[in-house]
Parts: structure tokens; C-alpha cells; sequence
């Protein structure tokens, strides 16, 4: 079910997908990410790296009543500083989907997948 935003000019509807990938195009331009991890799929162990055209699949956009809860899955470069990396990601998500969007975002969730040497 998509959002309703009302602005002086109507209603604008949108998607979960939609949020998604504006989530996952803002993590992406953070510093120590080595990219967006499959939130449901480990292979031996070894969480899946997305591509660029699938940061929706690491992404999960929840919403209970009016309030919007993010999650995140990602992978780190390896030797950066987990917390500030986490810490960074979430001001840019919020940041972002209030910018483009104009959407509240309560909660932006970080699950670390793993940790990859960036090349």
C-alpha cells in the first residue's frame, strides 16, 4: 500500500519500492559502505553483495500507523569504523527521504551483513 502525501496540489502516492531505492541510493554515497546486502539470502555464510539495480532487495520499509521504520542491510569496508559508518548512513537516509520525499522517517535500522575488503 503506498503513502499518501497531501500537498496544495493534490495527492501524491508512493511506493514502498519507491522509498526503497532512494533509501538504498542515499546509503550508497556513504563513506565505508562497501554496498547493499540481500537481506534474506546467506550463502555459506557469506552475505550476497547487490548490484546497483537491486538496492530495493536490501531494503525493508515497514509502517505502523503513521510511523515509518527503515532497515538496512549492508556490507562494510573492511578497517572502517562500524558505528560512525551506521551512525552516517542513518542521517543520510533520514536526511534524503525528507528532502526528496518529504516523508518522516521515525526509525533507520542497520544490519551489519558483513565486512569486505573494498578494492
Amino acid at each position: 500500500m503506498p503513502i499518501q502525501l497531501d500537498t496544495e496540489r493534490g495527492k501524491v502516492y508512493v511506493t514502498d519500492e519507491v522509498i526503497a531505492t532512494i533509501a538504498g541510493s542515499a546509503a550508497l554515497e556513504c563513506y565505508g559502505l562497501v554496498g547493499m546486502a540481500s537481506k534474506n539470502k546467506l550463502k555459506d555464510g557469506i552475505a550476497e553483495l547487490l548490484r546497483r539495480d537491486n538496492l530495493g532487495r536490501g531494503v525493508d520499509v515497514r509502517r505502523e500507523a503513521d510511523v515509518v521504520h527503515i532497515d538496512l542491510y549492508i556490507i562494510v569496508s573492511y578497517g572502517t569504523k562500524i558505528s560512525e559508518v551506521a551512525h552516517n548512513i542513518q542521517s543520510k537516509v533520514k536526511y534524503v527521504l525528507n528532502d526528496i520525499v518529504g516523508l518522516h522517517v521515525d526509525f533507520v535500522n542497520i544490519f551489519v551483513q558483513g565486512v569486505r575488503v573494498s578494492s
